[in-house]
């Protein structure tokens, strides 16, 4: 999906060139564009300061979407109805305002929204004009463009980002507005497109139809460009769309949120409310039974539940739950002696549980930690932490616990007095240096870019594996945000692109030694400046020196994954 947007806003907010396309469109082909789009606004606006001007990413995506659908509609337009009709429009309004007045409208286009070739110096705007792409004369390119332009800038829904299309120069320095004055009247005489259950419309009325019809919404635009546009789009943009509504909704509630009373005070309200009727003697509840609706997914003769009936065991089960480490500590001071692992637990207390009518124990905590999860909590200061219990290295009884003998120990003596052992087993719960992580990638939800721009992985690797370098996001040590991902990175690849940049700083030293050896006539003059293993890699000495191409991490980047997990 793209979007035009105007030299000076790429000027104002220096986007990344990466997010354009040829032809000068933001590119909003997913999500992750959006929200650098949308960080690299909200920086130069300031938003963390205030909030009122924060640009949000999944507007931006349902605009580019929509500019996306409109640009379908037209192609099908062409392909269906009326293939001259761009070719025709050029003679029309030339016919009207004259036809060096309509280049002149339509150089100044491409000035303001100019495509990548002649942001880089490639074309001039007079060149691109006279070029085709893909079949298309680059002159009806622009006059699509520009009505593309004026659309968004009649759609009250897109007026938040008007600075990003504004097309007031080319209103007061062209004949922009005799031409879009004129646009209905020219697609009125073009044919008509057909539709189910409604009278045929011309092109225009088509394209406009959302945008006059919920002029405040584009979640409300999307859903009626879904079905009003069906005819020429297909299902071609049905996913996104859909996608595009659901991601809308979310921010709508979020900014609700946000700039409404936050939960707190509406609990204070509904507690104040509830003294009242405690006061006037009315009941809380009507009763003391409730009903809520079941929500059913899928097709109930397909999907029923696999729990196995266990008849045997489950309705007579007595459990009790016990915190391993913390009730082994109990047992020593209880006992007066070292209680370490599990096959130290003593028989007699397996047997106060069997005459108290227990006959399971749930052991919380016996699985082998996560190392990272404890080196975490030091870095950020606490120097007493362990490792959490729900952040495991892997399901195998804990070393420091005995391992599998001492639990097998437990668990036959446990039996003997009627009791049945019982732990937990959540897939999720596994550490971020588990060998799961290391060895089997594919089996957490990953991406390969980080979800959000502001997220950074810049801390200490967290992996004893080798084969894997493992980081959390810095928002974490900042105590900013929760670690919600981690980043995986492939070693021997990382090792590869750090030999990479090693090589090429000895190669700038070596060329750098050799121009000051020229100049001072010292034919000897070493690579001084070059990195050595072990060091941080050092640029030379030049204060003009370019910084590294960003092709040396396009090899790594595509072997990093952003990924959930405890």
């Amino acid at each position: 999906m793209e979007f035009h947007i105007s030299r000076s806003a790429r000027d104002r907010y220096q986007f990344s060139d990466t997010l354009f396309s040829y032809d000068g469109n933001v590119v909003f082909a997913n999500m992750a564009a959006c929200r650098a789009f949308a960080h690299r606004m909200n920086q130069v606006r300031q938003a963390d300061k205030h909030p009122d001007l924060a640009v949000h990413a999944g507007a931006l995506y349902a605009m580019g979407l929509i500019d996306e659908a409109m640009h379908m509609v037209m192609a099908r337009y062409r392909e269906q109805f009326d293939s001259k009709v761009l070719t025709d429009a050029l003679h029309w309004f030339g016919s009207q305002v004259g036809p060096e007045e309509l280049d002149k409208m339509l150089l100044t286009f491409v000035e303001h929204f100019p495509g990548s070739t002649i942001i880089r110096g490639h074309d001039t705007p007079q060149q691109w004009l006279a070029k085709s792409t893909e079949g298309l004369p680059n002159r009806e390119a622009a006059l699509e463009e520009l009505l593309l332009l004026w659309a968004a800038n009649k759609n009250e829904a897109f007026k938040p980002f008007a600075e990003l299309f504004e097309d007031k120069p080319l209103a007061e320095r062209t004949v922009y507005r005799q031409v879009t004055q004129h646009f209905p009247e020219y697609f009125a005489t073009r044919p008509l497109i057909p539709l189910p259950n409604a009278e045929p419309v011309n092109l225009l009325d088509l394209l406009r139809k959302p945008a006059t019809a919920a002029p405040n919404s584009l979640r409300d635009q999307l859903e009626l460009l879904r079905t009003l546009w069906k005819p020429l789009l297909g299902d071609a943009l049905e996913r996104f769309l859909l996608i595009a509504g659901e991601i809308l909704r979310e921010e709508e509630l979020a900014i609700w949120m946000q700039f409404n009373p936050d939960a707190a005070r509406t609990r204070a309200a509904a507690e104040e409310a509830a003294r009242r009727r405690r006061e006037r003697g009315e009941q809380q509840w009507p009763s003391i039974a409730s009903r809520a609706e079941v929500i059913t997914f899928g097709d109930p003769a397909h999907e029923y539940e696999k729990f196995s009936p266990d008849t045997a065991w489950m309705p007579t089960t007595v459990m009790i739950a016990k915190s391993t480490y913390v009730w082994l500590y109990q047992l020593s001071r209880q006992f007066g002696r070292h209680i370490r692992i599990l096959s130290d637990i003593p028989d007699e207390e397996l047997a106060t549980l069997a005459r108290r009518g227990i006959n399971t124990l749930w052991l919380i905590g016996v699985w082998e930690r996560s190392r990272a999860s404890k080196t975490i909590k030091l870095l950020c200061g606490n120097q007493d932490a362990v490792a959490s219990a729900y952040s495991l290295f892997d399901y195998r009884i804990a070393d420091d616990l005995g391992g599998d003998h001492a639990y097998i120990n437990l668990r036959d003596r446990a039996y003997r007095h009627g009791i049945r052992l019982a732990s937990d087993m959540v897939p999720n719960h596994m550490g971020i240096d588990s060998p799961w992580v290391a060895e089997h990638p594919e089996w957490f939800i990953s991406r390969w870019e980080a979800p959000y721009p502001a997220y950074s992985y810049n801390g200490p690797d967290l992996s004893a594996d080798g084969r894997v370098e493992i980081k959390i996001d810095d928002h974490y040590f900042t105590q900013t945000d929760a670690a919600v991902t981690f980043q995986r990175g492939d070693a021997l690849h990382l090792s590869r692109q750090r030999r990479h940049q090693l090589s090429l700083e000895r190669h700038r030293a070596a060329r750098l030694s050799e121009s000051r050896g020229a100049r001072t006539g010292d034919s000897n003059h070493s690579a001084c400046g070059a990195s050595v293993p072990g060091d941080p890699l050092r640029r030379g000495d030049d204060p003009g020196q370019a910084p590294l191409s960003p092709t040396l991490v396009s090899g790594t980047r595509l072997q990093r994954r952003h990924s959930f997990a405890r």
